[in-house]
């Protein structure tokens, strides 16, 4: 039971975009993607005083203030596409290009599971 306390503020888990205007004040816009961040950055970022996109723990990681969109966009790219290579080398004993050190495929799953017996 709550006993009328209700929480204050919700998680959607979603990226927001802070748009900030010294004279219309501050919207915010809830975006489901970072290249849905980025779209809705470049289109208002000249529009507004400053643009920022904060991730989906609070931070702030883009503030058009410090940095150009663009410059911006290239290192996310950059750094999402290091995050999809380094992966643990493994060898799989089926020859599966899918079967990864952190996601077996079914043959290796099978062999893990009859090792344990």
């Amino acid at each position: 039971m709550s006993h009328g306390l209700e929480p204050t503020e919700e998680y959607d888990g979603s990226i927001v975009v802070r748009l900030l205007d010294d004279t219309a004040g501050r919207e915010q816009i809830r975006c489901t993607s970072y290249e849905e961040a980025i779209a809705v950055v470049k289109e208002n970022h000249r529009s507004v005083t400053v643009a920022k996109i904060v991730d989906r723990d609070g931070a702030v990681v883009f503030t058009s203030a410090e940095m150009s969109i663009d410059d911006w966009e290239t290192e996310w790219e950059h750094a999402k596409r290091r995050l999809s290579v380094d992966v643990e080398a493994y060898d799989c004993p089926y020859d599966n290009v899918a079967c990864f050190a952190d996601d077996h495929c079914i043959q290796c799953q099978i062999d893990a599971v009859k090792d344990d017996y």
